[in-house]
């Protein structure tokens, strides 16, 4: 059961991340054992304290910040001498790891020989993440002493930290690891030590193989915000890799850190169909993995990919990822056959891509909307836009293959289109806004949130163009003003619920927080449909926002909004890095640079944001029909390819 203080708190935390591997330390560099605190594989915690003290002292804190996306340093200073005045004598510094190593560095900055007594303290609980998040956690283990280091066991799992040099001495019943350093002026001790599952071999990252599934994207320009920013969200995206424990050959993104570490259908889709100017490997890997998670036959669920209820928040009942997921997957085998999935692997794909177009067909049958979840949940704004963009681009998908279908979801989309422009549009003297839903009864629910968003991701087609939207172009002007307008936008990106509807909170992770995928999608959307200023308004809040977060964007923050010397406000339970978070990076800079690729035509059309809201921006790295693709934006909004495979050409 969950405690009443409810999830620990992340927002001031460092993680790092090399998953199945995770370190979470507060900014005083001592893990405590409360909280997160702890060194974890596999979503086991394997060490949860570790306090040095040297002289029987703490070091004084004085700095805490990620050096990568797994490693995080800690730097503090003991003054051991006060009759020599206010100076530290010892500078200890902590470099802490993902992979379960650490590295103590002590440095004497004193003029004279130190001998210094050092003591670790050491233990953990072996407790699982998700019982240490409902506070149901045991108790801390008893050790034993075993070879450099120590040892605890229950009946389900063993962990152990050993330590180079060996202590000078070990004592289980305290848990201490204890040395005498030996320090002369300027002179510098190192102690190291390394936590293991016991019996496990060290770990070895997802992201750290030498065939990695994403190109090393960079970025660079007049904006000196966009090259950290990328940068990190790569190497977050790299950090959240992992294998299909059956097909190790096939990788996918986890949702996030430290909560959901595991795979999480739609935000894998998501975010690898974000990433895909980073390569078509990590699509093919995800879609492989989904197939094999389909429903099987007879029954109305047959080709569904199954996926978890998700909270919508106060104004909508849960709604069902695994709708989500299933009209992801012909999207994202779609448009990685544009951006350059080879033809046998689309081959290999389109079975399961037909199935999730036939459980589509199948379950709107003669009806019109999409409900969700089914088979009597409400018909979401969100839920048709995704069945729409899944109908028209598995659609063009099945004509390129010379599949059957692609007529029947072509009219299907267009009754929709109809239907939806009047069934779903809310006049009101301010131009009107679409409904978040249609209730059972037909009653639209009249809130205005982030998902509406999802009407201006229409997806990719071939010869670099866009499907037409569901709404009109009056209506699109209309959502438009709305989304860049100060009810949507709080300065900081795009809430998820406006600041004017009657249940909006500014934490609520459905109810006002900022969210970073939607945000990025309304940039996306927006650029794309030609509403550059509104664009460029959450583009440049974002970037802003991630200036706050040290360049690496949580999943969604506090939707406060923006003033003069203001900062965002941290959620305390996002995750921090998140895959959909870090791809947003990489769509938002795609997307101003106006990358529209067909590499079964041997095309990329550039078409970028002619207001060039980030100034010169260029953007190396990439892979367009498999090969390094890079592209420059001037000051003026004109692109121009720098590197290109061999016979792509410029498309009109």
């Amino acid at each position: 059961m969950r405690t009443a203080s409810g999830l620990p708190p992340t927002h001031t935390a460092l993680i790092c991340v090399a998953l199945p591997g995770l370190a979470i330390s507060g900014e005083s560099g001592q893990l405590s054992g409360r909280g997160l605190d702890g060194f974890y594989r596999g979503g086991r915690r394997l060490l949860s304290r570790c306090q040095v003290r040297v002289a029987g002292r703490e070091p004084l804190a004085v700095q805490a910040r990620m050096t990568a996306a797994d490693s995080a340093r800690f730097v503090g200073t003991l003054r051991l001498s006060p009759a020599t005045g206010p100076d530290p004598d010892v500078v200890v510094e902590r470099t802490r790891c993902a992979d379960g190593t650490e590295r103590i560095v002590f440095r004497n900055a004193a003029l004279r020989h130190l001998r210094l007594p050092l003591e670790v303290a050491l233990s953990t609980d072996l407790a699982e993440l998700g019982a240490i998040a409902s506070g149901a956690a045991g108790p801390e283990l008893p050790a034993t002493v075993r070879d450099s280091g120590l040892r605890w066991t229950t009946t389900s799992a063993a962990a152990c930290v050993t330590a180079d040099p060996p202590p000078a001495d070990a004592l289980a019943s305290a848990g201490l690891l204890r040395w005498e350093l030996d320090l002369p002026p300027s002179g510098a001790a190192v102690v190291e030590l390394r936590v293991r599952a016991d019996g496990a071999a060290p770990l070895r990252a997802v992201g750290h193989a030498s065939s990695r599934p994403l190109a090393p994207a960079r970025a660079a320009g007049d904006d000196p915000r966009v090259a950290p920013l990328l940068q990190a969200a790569v190497a977050d995206l790299q950090a959240l890799l992992l294998r299909d424990p059956a097909h190790p050959s096939d990788t996918y993104l986890a949702a996030g850190a430290p909560w959901r570490c595991g795979m999480a259908p739609a935000d894998a889709l998501a975010a690898a169909r974000m990433a895909l100017p980073l390569g078509t490997r990590l699509a093919a890997g995800t879609l492989r993995a989904l197939a094999r998670t389909q429903l099987p036959g007879p029954g109305p669920g047959t080709g569904m990919i199954p996926g978890p209820r998700r909270d919508a928040g106060p104004l909508l009942p849960p709604g069902c990822t695994g709708t989500e997921a299933t009209l992801l997957f012909p999207v994202l085998l779609a448009e990685a056959r544009r951006w350059g999935l080879p033809e046998q692997e689309t081959e290999e794909l389109l079975p399961a891509a037909e199935r999730c177009l036939t459980w589509l067909r199948t379950t709107v049958a003669d009806g019109t909307y999409l409900s969700d979840p089914q088979p009597a949940g409400p018909a979401r704004c969100e839920t048709q836009a995704q069945a729409y963009r899944a109908a028209l681009l598995g659609a063009d998908l099945l004509d390129a293959c010379a599949r059957p279908g692609a007529t029947e979801l072509r009219e299907w989309a267009g009754a929709l289109r109809s239907a939806f422009r009047t069934g779903f549009w809310i006049d009101d003297h301010g131009g009107g806004r679409p409904a978040a839903a249609l209730a059972p009864d037909g009653r639209p629910v009249p809130h205005l949130g982030s998902a509406a968003v999802h009407l201006l991701d229409t997806g990719l087609l071939g010869s670099g163009r866009f499907a037409p939207g569901l709404l009109d172009k009056v209506q699109t002007e209309h959502l438009a003003r709305l989304l860049g307008g100060p009810a949507m936008d709080a300065g900081w990106g795009l809430r998820g619920l406006g600041s004017k509807e009657a249940a909006h909170n500014p934490f609520g992770h459905r109810s006002g927080a900022v969210r970073v995928h939607e945000s990025a999608l309304a940039v996306a959307g927006l650029a794309a449909a030609g509403y550059e200023r509104e664009a460029a308004g959450l583009l440049t809040g974002l970037l802003e926002a991630a200036d706050h977060f040290g360049h690496r964007l949580p999943e969604m923050f506090g939707g406060e909004q923006r003033s003069a010397g203001s900062a965002p406000l941290p959620h305390p339970a996002a995750c921090r890095p998140a895959a959909t978070a870090a791809a947003s990076v990489v769509l938002m800079l795609t997307a101003i640079a106006g990358i529209r690729p067909d590499a079964p035509a041997g095309t990329v059309i550039l078409r970028p944001v002619s207001s060039a809201p980030l100034g010169e921006l260029g953007l190396t790295g990439l892979r367009v029909a498999g090969a390094p693709f890079a592209v420059r934006v001037s000051r003026l909004g004109l692109a121009m390819v720098e590197e290109a495979a061999d016979g792509l050409q410029l498309g009109v």
